[in-house]
């Protein structure tokens, strides 16, 4: 009887394998987040760690962003499959190379984040105050690939700023040490890395580009019309994933930061959950998102941020926000909204 048994327990060994198996059927997905693995970045990484994408058949691999001008760049060439960016650069692309099929299936951000951030010293309290400045930041920063835009809406002329081009680690250090008049940023990015350099919070003067005219759209997915249509579920399986991690960071902040600690042991824990505050409370939970739920987007707010962007580049060719934006891929309306 025991050896029957044995024999019945090697015959049923496939069936106890089974999980394994499926799990090499899961889609191989590469995704790029928008900048270093900071508090906002952590939410993502939450998705990943808690296994959610796992669960809509998906085995993501994720890696920090340069920018989110960057961002599309390598999604165009096929580096990255999908990832998290600011759309305003995207847009920009799409207007000069109408032959891209780069667009959005989800916006994450309702606000915009971006910022001009200076420090009280500098005198600079108005748009106005930062002409024949010298402002810092990398070249595919999407505050400063959005600066025209800004600053044709706050009534100054782009050409009397100066630029220091500079890598992500530098930016911040530039301002401090006096070296340039300000930096353009996320307001969760470059302000807060400001606070970790020992700069008191009411030494830090933000200029909110929503708050100067410039009221964009901000992060939001960033893929092909190649690969999403080749992989529907897929897209729609990562949209559900990052919504409950949305909603879990809201809830929790300190858990999704106990991730990024994980992952970073250096995290400066208070630092990257102010940081986390800001994004999950001022630039996603709006109250237009806390009321309908993810994925209604104002599309007429949408098409004055693409025309903004085609205005302040001097773009001729119009573009519908149909060629940016597709919700086609969202999931059911009852996944989107906090239950």
């Amino acid at each position: 009887m025991q050896r029957r048994t044995a024999l019945t327990l090697l015959a049923t060994a496939p069936a106890l394998a089974a999980p394994a198996v499926h799990a090499q059927t899961l889609l191989d997905v590469k995704f790029m987040l928008d900048w270093a693995l900071q508090g906002p970045q952590a939410v993502f990484l939450l998705a990943l760690e808690r296994g959610y994408f796992r669960r809509e058949g998906l085995n993501v691999t994720m890696d920090r962003g340069f920018g989110s001008g960057d961002v599309p760049v390598k999604i165009a060439s096929g580096a990255y499959d999908i990832g998290c960016a600011d759309i305003n650069p995207t847009i920009r692309m799409k207007l000069e190379r109408p032959e891209s099929d780069l667009f959005s299936p989800f916006l994450v951000f309702d606000q915009t984040a971006l910022a001009v951030i200076t420090l009280a010293r500098e005198k600079i309290t108005k748009p106005a105050d930062l002409l024949d400045k010298t402002l810092a930041a990398p070249e595919t920063e999407a505050g400063r690939q959005l600066f025209p835009a800004f600053a044709k809406a706050a009534g100054i002329d782009p050409a009397r700023i100066r630029w220091q081009t500079v890598t992500p680690q530098l930016r911040e250090p530039m301002l401090v040490q006096g070296r340039v008049n300000g930096i353009t940023g996320f307001i969760t990015s470059g302000g807060l890395s400001l606070r970790g350099l020992g700069i008191p919070e009411k030494d830090i003067v933000s200029l909110r580009y929503g708050e100067h005219g410039a009221d964009f759209y901000s992060i939001a997915l960033i893929t092909t019309r190649r690969w999403a249509e080749a992989n529907p579920r897929a897209v729609t399986g990562i949209i559900r994933a990052l919504v409950r991690s949305h909603y879990d960071s809201l809830a929790n902040p300190d858990a999704t930061i106990q991730v990024l600690r994980a992952r970073e042991p250096l995290t400066d824990v208070p630092l990257e959950t102010a940081r986390l505050k800001i994004a999950m409370e001022e630039l996603t939970f709006t109250p237009h998102v806390r009321e309908k739920g993810f994925g209604q987007v104002d599309t007429a707010r949408l098409q004055r941020g693409i025309d903004m962007v085609r205005d302040a580049f001097g773009i001729a060719r119009p573009m519908g926000w149909a060629e940016v934006y597709d919700p086609k891929f969202l999931p059911p309306a009852a996944d989107l909204k906090l239950a």
